[in-house]
């Protein structure tokens, strides 16, 4: 999965043109002409019909009067329990207490999942008066649908490079079963493997039965940990043969720095990933196996050393400082919490056994405690990740199937609460703190989140429809690509138009006419992977009030124009209405320059 961004995506005035030699593989312009007709005049967006010209985008006048409030809303995924560990079903939330950097905030939103099935609530639709059309009733023996802000995407992250094959494989039978047999219908699931850089191995499908057939291919796949554990063993019967403290801390300072760099391209993948899933809507959950990341690269090895050279008042230890991972692990972990994020973990490695009562690898700095410390460096950040984040750790186990039944548990029953914060879109991280009014019962749940802004909320929208193809569209946006043009330097310019239906915008009255306010987001990405940044343009729209009727049936057009490579492109468009507080995602594909 490649960093962001790799190149740029230019907005550019209405009348400015692409010059030749810019760094960007895609610009855009706004396309409006010079006296364009009014809303109403477009043609209704059926198939097949021609493209019109964009209505006119005048200046705000009456517009600038009114402003929109974006009331968001902080959904808090809850598990409770008895002091057994019994999941406790049945509560409402009157139940429930819920703080905001220590300051009681009131619930506004309540929803409660037993078993795959949304539970009663109180919250719900009184029932239809006597004469009133009925609801239509649901698919006899299928579940409720569930709202797409509850609905699950999960990802199961195998981690190649800091696993051993055996381990890894020994845990794939009870990730089979669980994948097969203990999701819900309505779930979608994720393939990566991270092998030195992440690579998607089956893209989300809501057919678990795909993801769990795939984890037989990666069983043939290189492991790197056993390279990892090979280095460490020859280090140590090195360093039994060293008499010179220094030479000694030299030695282990120059492993250090090669974990630790393998540990931070670890953690950036994991990051990366992380950004990506930021736009998807509901829940979202990263399964990470791994046989571990060491908290402090290279601590055993220095806790070695101190043991050796104890004599000679060594600090061996403290040099190990200098190679804390612990900053970046919390820096993950915010990350995952501000984009509703739950990291379960399973240590692969399983039941550890201390390398140092083997023949093999017994030597006289190999100490019980050394090995101890190495077990619990390797597990620290795996339990930090799940903890932190309103998840799960499986490890000292060999296997998996009842620590799997309980991650289950989680995606099939919980609590989900929301709350309208007093700030909006201030940037800032903001602690979560969940309390049950009776005192018999443990609630767990991510520690807080990041209050973005609704242009962040848009942009991390966008590059998710990119990654993932991954559509929103309540609002019927469509994209039209028009016919490209290849330039005298190889690129090609490609008209494209955003239809938006003014039937789904807020339209406020203002002096004779309505006005809404729009903002359109829009990112491209090749076939490479490479993907701009994503810009956004504000399109006001005022509609004369005689003609409201008629318009609210049509669409409104904006035009862009995108330089692109020849080949593979897909671009993604994200429409939000700045009144309504509204907005949709929509992705398309297209191979440019294909026909010469």
């Amino acid at each position: 999965m490649p960093n962001l961004p790799f190149c740029r995506l230019i907005l550019l005035c209405l009348t400015g043109l692409a010059g030749p030699g810019l760094p960007a593989h895609l610009l855009a312009q706004t396309a409006a002409p010079a006296h364009p007709p009014a809303p109403a005049a477009a043609a209704p967006a059926t198939a097949g019909s021609t493209a019109e010209s964009s209505p006119s985008a005048p200046p705000l006048g009456s517009a600038e009067f009114f402003e929109s409030i974006d009331v968001s809303v902080v959904n808090v995924d809850v598990y409770v329990a008895d002091k057994k560990g019994h999941r406790v079903k049945g509560l409402t939330r009157d139940d429930f207490e819920i703080l905001e950097d220590k300051k009681p905030m009131s619930i506004t939103n309540f929803y409660a999942v037993d078993e795959g099935r949304p539970e009663p609530t109180g919250d719900e639709p009184a029932a239809p008066a006597p004469g009133d059309v009925p609801a239509m009733p649901g698919v006899p023996g299928m579940p409720p649908e569930v709202p797409e802000d509850q609905r699950l995407h999960l990802v199961v992250y195998i981690d190649n490079f800091n696993m051993h094959p055996f381990s890894r494989n020994r845990v794939f039978g009870a990730l089979r079963e669980f994948l097969r047999s203990d999701l819900t219908p309505g779930d979608r699931v994720m393939l990566m493997t991270y092998d030195r850089e992440p690579h998607v191995r089956r893209p989300f499908t809501g057919d678990p039965q795909v993801v769990a057939s795939a984890l037989f291919e990666i069983e043939k796949m290189s492991a790197f940990a056993t390279q990892r554990d090979s280095d460490r063993r020859d280090l140590l019967s090195e360093l039994e043969d060293i008499k010179d403290q220094n030479l000694a801390v030299n030695r282990a300072r120059s492993y250090a720095e090669s974990l630790f760099n393998d540990v931070q391209f670890s953690i950036d993948a994991l990051k990366d990933t992380v950004s990506s899933l930021a736009g998807l809507p509901g829940r979202k959950a990263v399964l990470y196996v791994s046989d571990g990341l060491p908290m402090v690269a290279g601590q055993d090895i220095f806790q070695a050393i101190q043991e050796k050279f104890a004599s000679s008042s060594s600090s061996a230890i403290m040099e190990s400082m200098s190679f804390d991972a612990s900053r970046r692990i919390q820096e993950l972990v915010a990350q995952a919490n501000a984009n509703r994020i739950s990291f379960y973990t399973i240590d692969a490695e399983g039941l550890r056994t201390s390398s140092s009562t083997s023949a093999e690898n017994r030597s006289s700095i190999g100490s019980g405690l050394v090995d101890a410390m190495h077990a619990s460096n390797l597990q620290a950040p795996i339990r930090m990740m799940a903890e932190s984040t309103g998840g799960k750790a499986i490890f000292n186990t060999n296997d998996a199937t009842k620590g799997l039944l309980a991650v289950a548990g989680d995606f099939k029953s919980y609590y989900s609460l929301g709350y309208s914060p007093v700030h909006s879109g201030d940037g800032r991280y903001h602690k979560i703190d969940v309390r049950m009014k009776r005192k018999d019962l443990v609630v767990r749940h991510r520690e807080g989140y990041r209050d973005k802004t609704t242009e962040a909320k848009m942009s991390d929208g966008v590059v998710s429809a990119l990654f993932y193809d991954a559509e929103s569209n309540s609002m019927g946006i469509a994209v039209q690509r028009g016919r490209e043009l290849r330039r005298d330097d190889g690129f090609f310019t490609v008209p494209v138009e955003v239809r938006i239906p003014i039937g789904s915008l807020v339209l406020v009255p203002a002096e004779g006419s309505r006005t809404a306010r729009v903002r359109v987001f829009f990112a491209a990405m090749d076939g490479k992977g490479d993907m701009s940044e994503v810009q956004n343009a504000e399109v006001p729209i005022t509609i004369p009030e005689a003609e409201v009727a008629n318009a609210v049936k049509q669409v409104y057009v904006f035009g862009i124009s995108l330089m692109m490579r020849k080949g593979p492109q897909k671009l993604a468009v994200g429409v939000r209405d700045e009144v309504g507080a509204s907005q949709a995602f929509t992705v398309r594909t297209m191979n440019i320059g294909a026909d010469g």
